[in-house]
Protein backbone atom coordinates (compact mmCIF):
# COMPACT_ATOMS: atom_id res chain seq x y z
CA UNK A 1 0.00 0.00 0.00
CA UNK A 2 2.54 2.58 0.99
CA UNK A 3 4.76 1.47 -2.00
CA UNK A 4 1.34 1.73 -4.18
CA UNK A 5 1.21 5.28 -2.36
CA UNK A 6 4.91 6.85 -3.21
CA UNK A 7 4.80 4.98 -7.34
CA UNK A 8 1.70 8.00 -7.66
CA UNK A 9 3.45 10.89 -7.41
CA UNK A 10 6.34 9.33 -9.04
CA UNK A 11 4.10 8.64 -11.99
CA UNK A 12 2.81 11.63 -12.03
CA UNK A 13 6.49 13.11 -12.15
CA UNK A 14 7.48 11.26 -15.24
CA UNK A 15 4.43 11.75 -17.43
CA UNK A 16 5.03 15.61 -16.58
CA UNK A 17 8.54 15.60 -17.58
CA UNK A 18 7.72 13.18 -20.62
CA UNK A 19 5.38 15.42 -21.39
CA UNK A 20 7.57 18.19 -21.58
CA UNK A 21 10.13 16.71 -23.52
CA UNK A 22 7.46 15.88 -26.08
CA UNK A 23 6.62 19.46 -26.40
CA UNK A 24 10.14 20.52 -26.04
CA UNK A 25 11.24 18.07 -29.25
CA UNK A 26 8.23 19.24 -31.67
CA UNK A 27 9.33 23.01 -31.07
CA UNK A 28 11.38 24.33 -34.33
CA UNK A 29 14.36 24.68 -33.58
CA UNK A 30 14.41 28.32 -35.44
CA UNK A 31 11.82 29.15 -32.54
CA UNK A 32 13.07 32.47 -30.34
CA UNK A 33 12.13 31.51 -27.19
CA UNK A 34 13.23 34.33 -25.37
CA UNK A 35 10.02 35.93 -26.25
CA UNK A 36 7.53 33.31 -25.51
CA UNK A 37 9.43 33.35 -22.14
CA UNK A 38 9.45 37.36 -21.97
CA UNK A 39 5.93 37.46 -23.20
CA UNK A 40 4.49 34.98 -19.84
CA UNK A 41 6.76 36.69 -17.45
CA UNK A 42 5.31 39.99 -18.43
CA UNK A 43 1.58 38.65 -18.26
CA UNK A 44 2.65 36.65 -14.87
CA UNK A 45 4.42 39.65 -13.33
CA UNK A 46 1.09 41.57 -13.86
CA UNK A 47 -1.68 38.95 -12.15
CA UNK A 48 1.42 38.50 -9.31
CA UNK A 49 1.17 42.66 -8.94
CA UNK A 50 -2.50 42.65 -8.84
CA UNK A 51 -2.63 40.32 -6.35
CA UNK A 52 -0.48 41.93 -3.81
CA UNK A 53 -1.40 45.12 -3.88
CA UNK A 54 -5.45 45.09 -4.82
CA UNK A 55 -7.65 44.33 -1.56
CA UNK A 56 -11.06 43.89 -0.79
CA UNK A 57 -11.77 44.76 2.49
CA UNK A 58 -15.67 44.06 4.36
CA UNK A 59 -17.04 47.06 6.09
CA UNK A 60 -20.58 48.22 6.62
CA UNK A 61 -21.74 45.51 4.68
CA UNK A 62 -20.29 45.80 1.74
CA UNK A 63 -16.98 45.19 0.11
CA UNK A 64 -14.57 48.44 -0.98
CA UNK A 65 -11.45 48.40 -2.94
CA UNK A 66 -7.72 49.17 -0.90
CA UNK A 67 -4.50 49.28 -1.84
CA UNK A 68 -1.02 48.34 1.05
CA UNK A 69 0.40 50.99 -0.87
CA UNK A 70 -2.17 53.90 0.85
CA UNK A 71 -1.19 53.06 4.55
CA UNK A 72 2.23 51.83 3.50
CA UNK A 73 3.97 53.57 0.59
CA UNK A 74 7.24 52.02 1.54
CA UNK A 75 6.56 49.03 -0.87
CA UNK A 76 6.24 51.01 -3.42
CA UNK A 77 9.18 48.50 -4.95
CA UNK A 78 7.00 46.18 -5.13
CA UNK A 79 5.62 48.20 -8.36
CA UNK A 80 8.60 48.26 -9.28
CA UNK A 81 8.90 44.91 -9.68
CA UNK A 82 5.24 43.52 -11.25
CA UNK A 83 4.37 46.50 -13.20
CA UNK A 84 5.53 44.89 -16.37
CA UNK A 85 3.37 45.92 -19.01
CA UNK A 86 5.70 47.74 -20.67
CA UNK A 87 7.34 44.73 -21.73
CA UNK A 88 4.40 42.80 -22.66
CA UNK A 89 4.12 45.93 -25.60
CA UNK A 90 7.80 45.37 -26.34
CA UNK A 91 7.01 42.01 -27.90
CA UNK A 92 3.95 42.40 -28.88
CA UNK A 93 5.40 45.54 -31.06
CA UNK A 94 8.12 42.89 -32.42
CA UNK A 95 6.51 40.11 -33.12
CA UNK A 96 2.86 42.09 -34.40
CA UNK A 97 5.80 43.85 -37.08
CA UNK A 98 7.34 40.22 -37.47
CA UNK A 99 4.36 38.56 -38.15
CA UNK A 100 2.92 41.36 -40.84
CA UNK A 101 5.87 40.76 -42.68
CA UNK A 102 5.51 37.05 -43.14
CA UNK A 103 1.95 37.25 -43.75
CA UNK A 104 2.63 40.05 -46.66
CA UNK A 105 6.00 37.50 -47.63
CA UNK A 106 2.93 34.60 -48.06
CA UNK A 107 0.32 36.95 -49.94
CA UNK A 108 -1.91 37.45 -47.28
CA UNK A 109 -4.03 40.94 -47.25
CA UNK A 110 -3.93 43.18 -44.48
CA UNK A 111 -7.46 42.40 -43.54
CA UNK A 112 -6.72 38.91 -43.12
CA UNK A 113 -3.83 39.22 -40.80
CA UNK A 114 -5.51 41.97 -38.68
CA UNK A 115 -8.63 39.30 -38.46
CA UNK A 116 -6.18 36.24 -37.05
CA UNK A 117 -4.72 38.03 -34.73
CA UNK A 118 -7.31 40.26 -33.33
CA UNK A 119 -9.79 36.88 -32.99
CA UNK A 120 -8.01 35.23 -30.55
CA UNK A 121 -6.99 38.93 -28.67
CA UNK A 122 -10.63 39.87 -28.09
CA UNK A 123 -12.65 36.16 -28.05
CA UNK A 124 -11.74 35.88 -24.83
CA UNK A 125 -13.87 39.15 -23.84
CA UNK A 126 -17.22 37.85 -24.81
CA UNK A 127 -17.19 35.25 -21.78
CA UNK A 128 -16.03 37.96 -19.10
CA UNK A 129 -18.38 40.41 -19.80
CA UNK A 130 -21.18 37.88 -20.25
CA UNK A 131 -20.33 36.25 -16.86
CA UNK A 132 -19.85 39.97 -15.40
CA UNK A 133 -23.29 40.63 -16.44
CA UNK A 134 -25.22 38.17 -15.40
CA UNK A 135 -23.18 38.17 -11.71
CA UNK A 136 -24.14 42.47 -11.65
CA UNK A 137 -27.37 41.68 -12.30
CA UNK A 138 -27.63 38.76 -9.58
CA UNK A 139 -26.10 40.81 -6.65
CA UNK A 140 -28.62 44.07 -7.24
CA UNK A 141 -30.94 41.64 -7.37
CA UNK A 142 -29.99 40.10 -3.85
CA UNK A 143 -30.01 43.27 -2.03
CA UNK A 144 -25.76 44.02 -2.87
CA UNK A 145 -25.27 47.78 -2.34
CA UNK A 146 -24.49 49.52 -5.48
CA UNK A 147 -20.76 50.36 -4.30
CA UNK A 148 -19.81 46.78 -3.59
CA UNK A 149 -21.18 46.16 -7.35
CA UNK A 150 -19.26 49.13 -8.65
CA UNK A 151 -16.20 47.99 -7.19
CA UNK A 152 -16.30 44.67 -8.10
CA UNK A 153 -16.89 45.56 -11.81
CA UNK A 154 -14.07 47.84 -11.84
CA UNK A 155 -11.61 45.36 -10.70
CA UNK A 156 -13.04 42.53 -13.22
CA UNK A 157 -13.29 44.87 -15.96
CA UNK A 158 -9.93 46.42 -15.69
CA UNK A 159 -8.11 44.56 -17.76
CA UNK A 160 -10.13 45.73 -20.80
CA UNK A 161 -8.66 48.77 -21.62
CA UNK A 162 -5.42 47.34 -21.96
CA UNK A 163 -6.39 45.04 -24.54
CA UNK A 164 -8.26 47.95 -26.05
CA UNK A 165 -4.91 50.10 -26.25
CA UNK A 166 -3.09 46.86 -27.53
CA UNK A 167 -5.93 45.77 -30.22
CA UNK A 168 -5.58 49.75 -31.33
CA UNK A 169 -1.94 49.70 -31.72
CA UNK A 170 -2.02 45.81 -33.53
CA UNK A 171 -4.42 47.69 -35.58
CA UNK A 172 -2.07 50.19 -36.63
CA UNK A 173 1.09 48.55 -37.28
CA UNK A 174 1.45 49.02 -40.67
CA UNK A 175 1.81 52.30 -39.73
CA UNK A 176 4.13 51.99 -36.83
CA UNK A 177 6.81 49.60 -38.43
CA UNK A 178 8.91 52.68 -39.14
CA UNK A 179 8.27 54.95 -36.39
CA UNK A 180 10.86 56.46 -34.18
CA UNK A 181 10.33 55.75 -30.45
CA UNK A 182 11.37 59.26 -29.53
CA UNK A 183 7.58 60.80 -31.26
CA UNK A 184 5.45 59.23 -28.98
CA UNK A 185 8.13 59.89 -26.08
CA UNK A 186 8.22 63.45 -27.34
CA UNK A 187 4.44 63.41 -26.89
CA UNK A 188 4.51 62.41 -23.51
CA UNK A 189 6.48 64.76 -22.31
CA UNK A 190 4.44 67.90 -23.88
CA UNK A 191 1.70 66.37 -22.44
CA UNK A 192 3.01 66.09 -18.68
CA UNK A 193 5.09 69.47 -18.84
CA UNK A 194 1.44 71.17 -19.77
CA UNK A 195 -0.07 69.52 -16.81
CA UNK A 196 2.08 68.87 -13.99
CA UNK A 197 4.71 71.86 -15.24
CA UNK A 198 2.51 74.52 -16.51
CA UNK A 199 -0.86 73.53 -15.21
CA UNK A 200 -2.35 75.15 -18.30
CA UNK A 201 -3.72 71.46 -19.93
CA UNK A 202 -7.48 70.60 -19.62
CA UNK A 203 -8.26 67.16 -17.75
CA UNK A 204 -8.76 65.45 -20.57
CA UNK A 205 -5.06 65.77 -22.25
CA UNK A 206 -3.52 63.43 -19.89
CA UNK A 207 -5.18 60.46 -21.69
CA UNK A 208 -3.46 61.19 -24.64
CA UNK A 209 -0.51 59.81 -22.99
CA UNK A 210 -3.09 56.62 -22.78
CA UNK A 211 -1.61 55.73 -26.36
CA UNK A 212 1.32 57.74 -26.89
CA UNK A 213 2.50 56.07 -23.49
CA UNK A 214 1.72 52.34 -24.56
CA UNK A 215 3.28 53.18 -28.29
CA UNK A 216 6.76 53.86 -27.07
CA UNK A 217 7.07 50.00 -25.54
CA UNK A 218 4.78 48.91 -28.84
CA UNK A 219 7.46 50.81 -30.91
CA UNK A 220 11.12 49.78 -29.38
CA UNK A 221 9.53 46.39 -30.26
CA UNK A 222 9.28 47.45 -33.98
CA UNK A 223 13.08 48.43 -33.26
CA UNK A 224 14.10 45.44 -32.07
CA UNK A 225 12.44 43.46 -35.00
CA UNK A 226 14.62 45.82 -37.62
CA UNK A 227 17.54 45.22 -35.80
CA UNK A 228 18.37 48.30 -34.22
CA UNK A 229 18.27 46.86 -31.14
CA UNK A 230 20.70 43.96 -31.06
CA UNK A 231 23.54 45.00 -29.57
CA UNK A 232 24.12 44.67 -25.42
CA UNK A 233 24.74 48.61 -25.70
CA UNK A 234 21.15 49.38 -26.77
CA UNK A 235 20.15 47.62 -23.79
CA UNK A 236 22.17 48.72 -21.13
CA UNK A 237 21.23 52.58 -23.02
CA UNK A 238 17.87 52.33 -22.22
CA UNK A 239 18.20 50.75 -18.59
CA UNK A 240 20.45 53.08 -17.79
CA UNK A 241 18.60 56.32 -19.18
CA UNK A 242 15.21 54.94 -18.11
CA UNK A 243 16.39 54.17 -14.59
CA UNK A 244 18.28 57.27 -14.74
CA UNK A 245 15.21 59.41 -15.62
CA UNK A 246 12.79 57.64 -13.54
CA UNK A 247 14.47 58.51 -10.30
CA UNK A 248 15.25 62.06 -11.62
CA UNK A 249 11.34 62.27 -11.80
CA UNK A 250 10.42 60.70 -8.73
CA UNK A 251 12.93 62.47 -6.85
CA UNK A 252 12.98 66.01 -8.36
CA UNK A 253 9.82 66.48 -10.25
CA UNK A 254 7.66 65.10 -7.42
CA UNK A 255 6.04 62.15 -9.23
CA UNK A 256 4.72 59.03 -7.21
CA UNK A 257 6.90 56.68 -6.65
CA UNK A 258 4.88 53.69 -7.35
CA UNK A 259 4.37 52.53 -10.76
CA UNK A 260 0.88 51.46 -10.14
CA UNK A 261 -2.43 53.29 -9.36
CA UNK A 262 -3.12 54.11 -5.42
CA UNK A 263 -6.53 54.97 -4.44
CA UNK A 264 -6.87 58.32 -3.09
CA UNK A 265 -3.45 59.55 -4.90
CA UNK A 266 -3.53 62.51 -6.68
CA UNK A 267 -1.95 61.13 -9.20
CA UNK A 268 -1.48 58.03 -10.47
CA UNK A 269 1.68 57.06 -13.02
CA UNK A 270 -0.46 54.46 -14.69
CA UNK A 271 -4.18 56.12 -15.29
CA UNK A 272 -3.54 57.14 -17.90
CA UNK A 273 0.80 56.75 -18.49
CA UNK A 274 2.50 59.49 -16.81
CA UNK A 275 6.05 60.23 -18.17
CA UNK A 276 7.66 58.09 -15.16
CA UNK A 277 5.92 55.49 -16.22
CA UNK A 278 6.92 55.87 -19.84
CA UNK A 279 10.75 56.07 -18.93
CA UNK A 280 10.57 53.22 -16.47
CA UNK A 281 9.20 51.02 -19.47
CA UNK A 282 12.33 52.22 -21.11
CA UNK A 283 14.55 50.75 -18.31
CA UNK A 284 12.32 47.60 -18.14
CA UNK A 285 12.67 46.89 -21.96
CA UNK A 286 16.56 47.57 -21.47
CA UNK A 287 16.68 45.05 -19.03
CA UNK A 288 14.70 42.65 -20.83
CA UNK A 289 16.29 43.04 -23.91
CA UNK A 290 19.49 41.73 -22.06
CA UNK A 291 18.23 38.49 -20.55
CA UNK A 292 17.33 36.97 -23.93
CA UNK A 293 20.34 35.26 -23.50
CA UNK A 294 20.04 33.85 -20.56
CA UNK A 295 16.10 33.40 -21.51
CA UNK A 296 17.61 31.78 -24.24
CA UNK A 297 19.46 29.34 -22.36
CA UNK A 298 16.82 28.78 -19.54
CA UNK A 299 14.16 27.70 -22.48
CA UNK A 300 16.03 24.79 -23.43
CA UNK A 301 15.32 23.03 -20.22
CA UNK A 302 11.97 21.19 -21.59
CA UNK A 303 10.13 21.70 -18.43
CA UNK A 304 10.68 25.49 -18.49
CA UNK A 305 9.67 25.91 -21.76
CA UNK A 306 6.90 23.81 -21.30
CA UNK A 307 5.48 25.59 -18.44
CA UNK A 308 6.12 29.28 -20.62
CA UNK A 309 4.03 27.08 -23.71
CA UNK A 310 1.33 26.57 -21.56
CA UNK A 311 1.39 30.12 -20.59
CA UNK A 312 1.34 32.04 -23.63
CA UNK A 313 -1.47 29.32 -25.33
CA UNK A 314 -3.55 31.33 -22.19
CA UNK A 315 -1.64 34.27 -21.53
CA UNK A 316 -5.16 36.54 -22.20
CA UNK A 317 -7.16 33.81 -20.23
CA UNK A 318 -4.96 34.51 -17.56
CA UNK A 319 -4.64 38.25 -17.74
CA UNK A 320 -8.69 38.48 -18.47
CA UNK A 321 -9.65 36.02 -14.92
CA UNK A 322 -6.73 36.94 -12.68
CA UNK A 323 -9.14 39.46 -11.26
CA UNK A 324 -12.04 37.43 -11.15
CA UNK A 325 -10.27 34.39 -9.43
CA UNK A 326 -9.22 36.96 -6.75
CA UNK A 327 -12.97 38.37 -5.97
CA UNK A 328 -14.21 34.86 -6.21
CA UNK A 329 -11.47 33.29 -3.85
CA UNK A 330 -12.43 36.75 -1.32
CA UNK A 331 -15.95 36.13 -1.76
CA UNK A 332 -16.00 32.50 -0.74
CA UNK A 333 -13.60 32.78 2.45
CA UNK A 334 -16.18 35.79 3.73
CA UNK A 335 -18.44 32.63 4.87
CA UNK A 336 -15.93 32.00 7.31
CA UNK A 337 -15.89 35.63 9.15
CA UNK A 338 -13.03 38.23 7.70
CA UNK A 339 -9.87 36.71 7.55
CA UNK A 340 -6.39 38.82 7.35
CA UNK A 341 -5.32 39.24 3.94
CA UNK A 342 -8.80 38.83 2.17
CA UNK A 343 -10.82 41.19 3.90
CA UNK A 344 -9.27 43.32 6.39
CA UNK A 345 -7.43 46.93 5.77
CA UNK A 346 -4.05 46.21 4.32
CA UNK A 347 -2.07 48.47 6.56
CA UNK A 348 0.11 46.38 8.45
CA UNK A 349 2.84 43.76 7.78
CA UNK A 350 0.59 40.89 8.64
CA UNK A 351 -1.54 41.83 6.06
CA UNK A 352 0.98 41.53 4.06
CA UNK A 353 2.82 38.19 5.01
CA UNK A 354 -1.45 36.80 5.24
CA UNK A 355 -1.92 38.11 1.50
CA UNK A 356 1.58 36.01 0.02
CA UNK A 357 0.05 33.11 2.01
CA UNK A 358 -3.33 33.43 0.22
CA UNK A 359 -1.52 33.78 -3.31
CA UNK A 360 -1.54 29.96 -4.12
CA UNK A 361 -5.69 30.01 -3.25
CA UNK A 362 -5.60 32.59 -5.48
CA UNK A 363 -3.60 30.71 -8.43
CA UNK A 364 -6.05 27.62 -7.58
CA UNK A 365 -8.94 29.59 -8.76
CA UNK A 366 -7.74 31.21 -11.58
CA UNK A 367 -6.48 27.40 -12.58
CA UNK A 368 -10.17 26.60 -12.58
CA UNK A 369 -11.25 29.62 -14.34
CA UNK A 370 -8.51 28.75 -17.27
CA UNK A 371 -10.04 25.18 -17.54
CA UNK A 372 -13.48 26.51 -17.89
CA UNK A 373 -13.17 29.32 -20.26
CA UNK A 374 -9.67 28.78 -22.29
CA UNK A 375 -11.70 27.54 -25.39
CA UNK A 376 -12.51 30.68 -25.81
CA UNK A 377 -8.91 31.86 -26.37
CA UNK A 378 -7.79 28.51 -28.14
CA UNK A 379 -10.29 27.96 -30.14
CA UNK A 380 -12.01 23.72 -30.56
CA UNK A 381 -9.84 21.63 -30.17
CA UNK A 382 -8.26 19.39 -32.89
CA UNK A 383 -7.92 15.53 -32.98
CA UNK A 384 -4.25 15.42 -32.93
CA UNK A 385 -1.94 14.90 -29.51
CA UNK A 386 -1.32 17.88 -26.95
CA UNK A 387 2.29 17.90 -27.59
CA UNK A 388 1.86 18.55 -31.38
CA UNK A 389 -1.19 20.77 -30.88
CA UNK A 390 0.93 22.95 -28.48
CA UNK A 391 3.83 23.42 -31.33
CA UNK A 392 0.88 23.77 -33.89
CA UNK A 393 -0.57 27.15 -31.83
CA UNK A 394 3.00 28.23 -31.73
CA UNK A 395 3.94 28.18 -35.81
CA UNK A 396 3.89 31.11 -37.78
CA UNK A 397 0.86 29.84 -39.37
CA UNK A 398 -1.56 29.44 -37.08
CA UNK A 399 -3.09 31.82 -33.99
CA UNK A 400 -0.30 30.85 -31.72
CA UNK A 401 0.24 33.22 -28.52
CA UNK A 402 2.14 35.58 -30.65
CA UNK A 403 -1.54 36.48 -31.95
CA UNK A 404 -1.94 37.98 -28.27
Amino acid sequence: MAESALSAPRRALHAIRHGAHRVDAATPASRDRAVDALRALAILGVVLGHWLVTALVAQDGGLHTASPLQHMPWLAPISWIFQTLAVFFLVGGHVATRSLASARARGLTYPQWLGARLSRLLRPVTALLALWTAAAAALLLTGAPPTTVHALLKLALSPLWFLLVFAALTAATPLLTRLSPLWPLAVVLHVDVLRFGLHTGPDWLGWVNLAAGWLVPYTLGAAWTRGELDTRRAARVLLIGGTTATAGLVVLAGYPASMVGVPGAAVSNLNPPTLAAVTFGLAQCGLALLLRERLQRAMTRPLAWSAITLTNLSAMTIFLWHQTALMATTATALLAGRLPGLHTRPDSLTWVAARVACLPLFALTLVLFRAAFRHHEQGPRRPRNRASRLVHRHSPRTKSPHSA
